[in-house]
């Protein structure tokens, strides 16, 4: 078979098939009478293996040893192939995330695509400032929430990342749904960023999102949304703010926040009431029950006092020198306050020189 017909028959073009013969991995093996190439059956079938190869993604260097070296093992190259292939996919996904973020900030000319290109390198630089800066300026410029959202919860600098939120926080209603997203990641600091950036967004589709993370497996960030929620006057936070403070994670913190939300009457006994109970529990502690102890601090009500007066008899000295302390401070503050009465409503005014006695008028 001469080399038009093969070329025709096996799809690979007369050229290419000189190119295989010159590097050696095509040799036909026949001649005809006019001294012309003629390729056998065996000739065709290596024409389909070197394509086959090819296929694969092997140079024709590597196809050349496939076929030619008795001793050649395939398992090291394919899994060069597939290492190589997983590499241009991943250049060719993030090509593909470029361009789409580009055509997201719907640009005008081509001044607008280089200073979105711009800020989008800026996002990912090495440099913390420049990351920094690329932040701040996003909430001018066109970027994407996409791109500020992966950035965010890719940030390890402290201070770039509190720079991250802070654009998230001005980025629109995206911003949520996709640090949502976040929240899921088997990366348990990406959860945590997360919500901490959904923390510094207000309104009420995130306050939902901080509810939902109340169940998160991970402490840190059902402490972080539990902390926000208190901020919010969110009840839900109760108990995640309560087991805070048993397990000594910002307890400081949980307690204030247990203190700001008691100032809703309704919600007052009910968290003297989790402090008590927790307080009874077997597995507490001396350590525990003295920090639930000082949580009571703040938690006004009949509740508290009632529980004080029974923890300054506790066998825990710490525990009942504690509520003893408590217990006084909330007297004093109690008769400091009857001593105060409203300006002007029957309260006696000093005699004036020569007035008899009598009260100024």
């Amino acid at each position: 078979m001469l080399i038009g017909e093969v070329a025709r028959r096996s799809g690979v073009s007369a050229r290419m098939l000189r190119h295989y013969e010159s590097l050696g991995l095509l040799r036909p093996t026949g001649r005809t009478g006019g001294g012309y190439r003629a390729y056998t059956d065996e000739d065709i079938a290596r024409i389909f293996h070197i394509e086959s190869l090819r296929s694969l993604g092997m140079s024709l260097r590597e196809v050349g040893r496939a076929l030619d070296d008795p001793g050649f093992t395939p398992s090291a190259l394919v899994e060069d192939l597939i290492r190589g292939t997983r590499e241009r996919i991943a250049q060719e996904t993030e090509l593909l995330t470029r361009l789409g973020r580009i055509g997201a900030s719907r640009p005008a000319g081509w001044e607008d695509v280089l200073r979105t290109v711009a800020l989008l390198q800026g996002l990912t630089s090495e440099s913390a400032g420049r990351r920094q800066r690329a932040a701040l300026s996003s909430v001018d410029e066109a970027v994407p929430v996409e791109a500020l959202v992966e950035a965010a919860l890719n940030e390890a600098d402290p201070h770039v990342a509190g720079a991250f939120r802070w654009a998230l926080a001005q980025a629109g209603e995206d911003g949520p749904r996709l640090l949502e997203e976040g929240l899921a990641s088997p990366v348990a600091d990406v959860r945590r960023r997360a919500v901490q950036a959904l923390a510094e967004i207000p309104g009420a589709e995130v306050t939902v999102l901080l509810r939902g993370a109340l169940a998160s497996e991970d402490p840190a960030v059902r402490g972080y949304a539990a902390l926000e929620l208190g901020a919010r006057g969110e009840a839900e936070a109760v108990p995640a703010l309560l087991d805070m403070i048993v397990e000594e994670m910002r307890d400081v913190d949980a307690a204030d926040a247990l203190s700001a939300l008691a100032g809703t009457p309704d919600l007052a006994d009910r968290i003297a009431d989790g402090l008590v109970h927790r307080l009874a529990r077997p597995a507490a502690g001396p350590a525990v029950r003295r920090r639930l102890t000082q949580a009571l601090a703040d938690i006004p009500g009949a509740t508290t006092e009632r529980a004080l007066e029974e923890l300054a008899h506790d066998e825990d000295r710490g525990v009942a020198v504690t509520a003893a302390y408590l217990l006084g401070r909330r007297a004093a503050e109690g008769h400091a306050r009857t001593r105060v009465r409203p300006e002007g409503r029957g309260v006696p005014q000093r005699p004036q020189p020569g007035s008899g006695g009598r009260s100024a008028p």
